[in-house]
């Protein structure tokens, strides 16, 4: 039976201080130090998206990369998976900062594919 391929992945950021950002056209928003995880998906270049977030200097294409580029946020673990991203995100526990972070393209309403974990 073939193995299906990894499509999805979760980045766990941890922000070391409050901040306020302004993500794109979503507008500006303040997010409290804490953890977080973010959903994502890659149908190519999977492992190549995953380096790109580690990225301090980027073109700022995607939500997460406003926050991903900034100087109190760290990468603190990558979580991969075979699921669709967005049963993997309404699995994950946390709470909605930004409404419509991340999913721009989300067909299943999850509301955002960025969560707060807390302090």
């Amino acid at each position: 039976m073939k193995q299906k391929p990894v499509v999805t992945y979760q980045l766990v950021l941890l922000l070391k201080k409050t901040i306020t950002l302004q993500i794109g056209a979503l507008g500006k928003f303040t997010f409290p130090a804490g953890k977080y995880v973010y959903t994502g998906s890659a149908k190519k270049n999977f492992d190549q998206r995953i380096k790109r977030h580690f990225k301090k200097k980027k073109a700022l294409r995607w939500h997460i990369d406003y926050l991903t580029s900034h100087r109190f946020v760290k990468i603190i673990e990558v979580k991969k998976f075979a699921e669709d991203e967005c049963h993997i995100n309404q699995q994950s526990p946390g709470k909605t900062i930004v409404p419509g972070f991340g999913s721009s393209d989300c067909r299943k309403k999850c509301g955002a594919h960025l969560k707060y974990l807390g302090e």
